[in-house]
């Protein structure tokens, strides 16, 4: 079957969602594209929002007109304004509730949701995309694409680089690995050098059925939403926190406890633990990960394909695709995802109207950290001075936080927030084309 729309969106994670919306929003007709028979992907399982530099860039983006997503989980959090250690006011929404909720909003703005379609081709007019090609013949036309299709498996990636397929919520086993339109375009693809001697970074955390904890231990992490156990020294490893995809979670303390969140899930900030030895603490000894289901081995390996892009979004050797989330740059995190797929997402809609793309303020947050993550077409930082593909950048630690904080752009007060937005001119920025 063929089909025409102005916008098709590849990949239905975060980023892909944000990018459908946000088309939407600059007045196309979209189309997203999901694998598997669930939207969201990593957001399935992820629960963490607002944390450290997170909430300055949710407020950003409410600002800017693309809130939708974060009124959304703000809405569905079972704790709001915790803190975990080297975290403060942190939301952490229901993974049981978000994606029908998150289709529910896709459906009634409009949007084409075709969930079960693994594009796996392309057509092409040199650098532009005139249509893709799904796994079951069908055919997508549009006048600009967005690659959300994300950075993570499959599962011979998951075996080269970390303990094999461990059976995680990406479930490539039942609807076969991701297949992005950069590497189908034959553009360069680069894996992130953030660890010493290795390429990739596993999922930070695990997710344990929380009937399986002691009674103590649930009801406490139910009533406040966090538990923290501490460990013998045996059972300390350290050498685990360079493994993690997200490096704001690579404190010390992580290594020396069991540091658990209440997501729906318990889950645990561990990007796995020997299901023998978890079971040997008091309260967790008939612990059951709920995902990965190989957790006491490994995790899911990440940060395997970044595309060099512009500060549009657009790929760099191309007419009109554009991309998102983890494939735009070593960004790691839900909140990193939504506002990069958001960029994509206008800008993909502009372009197929044949208006001048959008720009994000680097007086922003978000414009400052869509700039600091861009790489070029040899895997190096497009911004003199940034760190490319070394190091992790998120709103929420590691080099991109410190980063923050040194600029002035974090703050936990939505009104700063809103009145810098508006400051340097992208109050409803989002809005504008509707």
């Amino acid at each position: 079957m063929k089909r025409y729309h102005e916008v098709v969106v590849v990949g239905g994670g975060w980023a892909g969602v944000s990018a459908a919306i946000a088309a939407k929003k600059a007045g196309c007709d979209v189309a997203i594209c999901e694998r598997t028979d669930m939207l969201l992907g990593a957001g399935l399982v992820g629960g963490i929002m607002r944390n450290n530099g997170r909430f300055t860039a949710a407020e950003e983006a409410i600002a800017m007109g693309i809130g939708d997503l974060f009124h959304l989980l703000d809405g569905i959090s079972r704790h709001k304004n915790v803190g975990f250690p080297g975290h403060s006011h942190a939301n952490l929404y229901d993974v049981f509730l978000v994606e029908p909720r998150v289709r529910g909003l896709l459906e009634r703005s409009g949007i084409h949701v075709y969930t079960g379609k693994r594009i796996t081709g392309l057509r092409r007019d040199g650098g532009r995309i005139t249509a893709v090609t799904s796994e079951d013949g069908d055919v997508l036309c549009a006048e600009a694409f967005v690659d959300t299709t994300g950075s993570s498996g499959p599962p011979g990636m998951c075996r080269r680089f970390g303990n094999g397929c461990v059976a995680c919520i990406q479930r490539c086993p039942a609807f076969g690995p991701r297949v992005s339109l950069t590497s189908l375009m034959g553009l360069p693809e680069f894996m992130s050098s953030r660890r010493r001697g290795a390429y990739g970074a596993m999922s930070g955390s695990c997710k344990i059925h929380k009937e399986t904890l002691s009674k103590d231990i649930r009801e406490e992490l139910e009533r406040t939403g966090v538990v923290v156990v501490p460990l013998p020294e045996r059972l300390r490893n350290p050498s685990k926190l360079e493994t993690k995809v997200c490096q704001q979670y690579a404190l010390r303390e992580y290594a020396d406890s069991l540091i658990l969140l209440d997501t729906g899930h318990a889950k645990l900030m561990s990007p796995y633990f020997p299901l023998e030895e978890l079971r040997s603490v008091e309260g967790f000894e008939e612990a059951r990960y709920a995902d990965p289901l190989a957790g006491g081995t490994g995790n899911s390996v990440r940060l395997t394909a970044v595309s060099p892009r512009d500060f549009t979004m657009k790929a760099t050797g191309t007419d009109n695709l554009f991309v998102g989330g983890e494939r735009a740059g070593v960004c790691v995190g839900h909140t990193e995802a939504i506002v990069t797929g958001a960029l994509a997402g206008r800008n993909a809609a502009l372009l197929a109207r044949k208006k001048p793309l959008t720009v994000i303020p680097g007086d922003t947050a978000i414009g400052d950290f869509i700039a600091q993550s861009a790489i070029d077409t040899s895997g190096n930082p497009l911004t003199p001075g940034s760190h490319g593909l070394s190091a992790s950048h998120t709103f929420a630690g590691s080099v991109y936080f410190e980063r923050m904080k040194s600029l002035g752009l974090y703050s936990s007060d939505p009104v700063e927030i809103a009145r810098r937005v508006r400051s340097c001119g992208a109050e409803g920025l989002f809005l504008a084309g509707e």
